[in-house]
C-alpha cells in the first residue's frame, strides 16, 4: 500500500516534521497517525524511531544556540530510562486506550493554559523528572511522547532556540534506546529499510523550513502556538482512536 501512496506519505511527512520543528517537540506526534494510515502499528514504531533519529540530528545541527543542562538532567535521564520500559512493554499491550488517554490529556492541558494564562507549571526538578518519566514511558509504548515533554518545558520559559535544541538532544538518547529495542523486539522490517534514506531528506527539508517559520516569530507567538499545538494534536489523537 505504501508504495503505491509514497509521494503523499513524503509530502504528508515534510508537514510534519515542519510542525514538529516549529512546535519544539518532534515530528512523531504528527509522524505516529499519519503513517498508521499506510502501515500497521508496530511498523510505525521501528519506522517513527529511526526517522526520529535523523530528525534530531538535523535540528542539533539548525539550532546550536546552547542547551538548558537541568532540563537535560533532570527530564532527559528519566525519560531514556522509562522509554526502555514502554518500548518493551509495546510488544504486549494495545496502544489504543492509551493513546485515548494521552489525546484527553493534551486537551485539557493546552485548554488550561490557553483559558488561564495567568497558570503555571511550577518550574521544578520534581515536575522535569515526572514530565521526563512520563514522556519517555509514553514514546516507547506509543510511539510519541514528545508533546509532554513539551507540555514540561514551556513552565521553564526558555527561548525558542534553548527549547527545541534541548528537546532534540533529549529526544535523541529516547530514539538511539528505543531503536535498540524495536528492533529486537521485530519492528523494524528490511522490506522498509528503503524508507531511510528517504525519511533522512524529509528531516532535512522540513527542519530547514520549520527554522526559518521560527525566524518571523516572537517568543510570545511561540508559548502561544505551542499550546494550540498541544489542543490540535490531542483533538486528532481522540478523532483518530474513536474511529
Amino acid at each position: 500500500m505504501l508504495s503505491r501512496y509514497l509521494p503523499l506519505f513524503i509530502l504528508l511527512s515534510i508537514v510534519a516534521e515542519i510542525l514538529g520543528t516549529v512546535g519544539g517537540f518532534g515530528s512523531s506526534v504528527f509522524f505516529v497517525p499519519m503513517a498508521s494510515y499506510f502501515m500497521d502499528f508496530q511498523t510505525v514504531l521501528g519506522i517513527t524511531a529511526l526517522f526520529h533519529l535523523s530528525s534530531n540530528i538535523t535540528k542539533l545541527g539548525f539550532f546550536r544556540k546552547g542547551f538548558d543542562k537541568t532540563l537535560m538532567l533532570y527530564l532527559g535521564i528519566p525519560a531514556i530510562l522509562f522509554v526502555s520500559l514502554g518500548a518493551y512493554l509495546s510488544k504486549y499491550v494495545n496502544p489504543r486506550w492509551l493513546t485515548l488517554a494521552l489525546g484527553i490529556f493534551l486537551v485539557a492541558f493546552g485548554l488550561l493554559f490557553i483559558l488561564n494564562k495567568t497558570l503555571k507549571v511550577d518550574a521544578t526538578k520534581k515536575n522535569a523528572f515526572l514530565g521526563g518519566s512520563l514522556s519517555g514511558f509514553f514514546a516507547g509504548l506509543l510511539g510519541t511522547g514528545g508533546a509532554i515533554r513539551g507540555a514540561t518545558m514551556t513552565a521553564f520559559n526558555l527561548n525558542k532556540e534553548k527549547f527545541i535544541a534541548t528537546s532534540a538532544i533529549i529526544d535523541l538518547g529516547i530514539d538511539l534506546s528505543r531503536s535498540v529495542i524495536y528492533t529486537y523486539n521485530g519492528f523494524v522490517h528490511k522490506r522498509d529499510l528503503y524508507l531511510i534514506p528517504i525519511l533522512i531528506g524529509v528531516s532535512i527539508v522540513g527542519t530547514y523550513f520549520g527554522k526559518k517559520i521560527l525566524d518571523k516569530i516572537t517568543q510570545e507567538q511561540f508559548k502561544r502556538f505551542v499550546l494550540f499545538l498541544l489542543v490540535g494534536i490531542g483533538a486528532l489523537t481522540i478523532l483518530f482512536n474513536l474511529k
